[in-house]
């Protein structure tokens, strides 16, 4: 945006507002990413219908969601060591991208506790949700 009219005189009133505009609608774009920790382990199809509620759950509130665990295992084998490495490995990096990490389910996983931890590390918020996806102060399942 140009601080000057057309004809090259300085108009600040006119720049001024129109970078308000700009930045208004730039935040009412924002949308932010919010990594889902849940359960996948033990018995998976409900763990992916659980899993499935809380994407929607986090699209309801106005967020972007990313479950890692929910992608990968459609093309690596989760019961083989090598693979659930690389995929913990993968998403912990997606991890540092998001905004936050939403924690739902009655325990944590390996995978999700290292989530944890990484998150903590970096100082990216956390919140906790409970089985009827109230936030909870802390975790309890």
């Amino acid at each position: 945006m140009d601080r000057d009219n057309s004809e090259g005189y300085p108009d600040p009133t006119a720049y001024t507002a129109l970078m308000a505009i700009a930045r208004e609608e730039k935040a009412q774009a924002y949308l932010p990413l919010v990594f889902i920790a849940s359960p996948f382990s033990g018995d998976t199809e409900r763990n992916i219908m659980k899993a499935q509620g809380y994407y929607r759950f986090a699209v309801s509130k106005g967020c972007i969601p990313l479950a890692p665990h929910l992608h990968y295992p459609q093309f690596m084998d989760d019961g083989d060591k090598g693979p659930q490495e690389l995929a913990i490995r993968f998403a912990l990096i997606l991890l540092g991208k998001c905004d936050e990490l939403w924690v739902f389910g009655g325990r944590v996983s390996e995978g999700m506790g290292r989530e944890i931890a990484k998150t903590n590390r970096r100082n990216i918020p956390i919140k906790y949700f409970n089985q009827t996806l109230q936030e909870v102060s802390n975790y309890g399942g």
